[in-house]
């Protein structure tokens, strides 16, 4: 899912990185207040797992790559905004270090996988939830369906965002100037692969790491009473 530089245009890219600034403010403020630092390692061996994850990647046609990303995982156990910063640290050291995602598509890989991903997964997982237990069947099969949900939702947004590229930025005689590929193309190459493979991946590497985490370490996760999502 990492786009590399030269996919989105300049002003896409520029934008979405705009995007992301309020998200990274609002991301710091939350974790530096109602994060203990006895957790902040944890969050930190939240990137660590998020980095390597990552780094098993699938080429798929359109020029990006599908593989797990762990950003539902973080949020479950620590809060969405913990994972923002998480998923964010682990993209910014792949693109600088490996070219693993483009610099200038930084904010546009961390718009879909340590925003749009984290968030949502974490309220399919919180609604799936209702007033079950950590630890219990439904909880693990909950955390299972919405890092299910997370990863293919980033993967349409990002579809979305390569395919509108042919639409948006074309040279003088049509020809695209970016990614050539429309939404007709965009959106079926990204979606299957991660519907049919990296998603069921996504998902049961959610629901096994946090059933060892729930049994063996407990508090390793916060209680959802303690993650600050919205509001003060």
């Amino acid at each position: 899912m990492h786009i590399p530089d030269g996919y989105l245009s300049p002003s896409t890219c520029l934008t979405l990185g705009g995007v992301m600034i309020p998200v990274w403010y609002r991301a710091s403020a939350v974790v530096k207040k109602n994060l203990d630092l006895a957790q902040i390692p944890f969050m930190a061996m939240g990137a660590v797992f998020a980095f390597l994850i990552m780094m098993f990647n699938i080429p798929i046609p359109d020029g990006t790559t599908a593989h797990a990303v762990g950003g539902v995982l973080i949020a479950i156990a620590l809060g969405p905004w913990a994972a923002v910063i998480a998923v964010s640290v682990a993209l910014f050291i792949q693109a600088l270090v490996f070219g693993d995602g483009g610099m200038l598509a930084f904010g546009a890989n961390a718009f879909n996988m340590a925003f749009i991903m984290p968030f949502s997964g974490y309220y399919i997982y919180k609604l799936l939830l209702g007033q079950a237990s950590p630890g219990s069947t439904r909880s693990i099969m909950a955390a299972a369906v919405g890092g299910y949900v997370g990863i293919n939702l980033a993967a349409l947004i990002a579809a979305i965002e390569f395919g509108l590229q042919p639409l948006l930025f074309v040279a003088a005689d049509g020809t695209p100037l970016y990614s050539p590929y429309g939404l007709g193309v965009a959106i079926p190459a990204m979606m299957t692969v991660h519907l049919l493979v990296a998603g069921f991946i996504e998902g049961a590497v959610t629901a096994l790491v946090l059933k060892f985490v729930w049994k063996n370490s407990p508090e390793l996760v916060r209680p959802i009473s303690e993650i600050t999502v919205g509001g003060k």
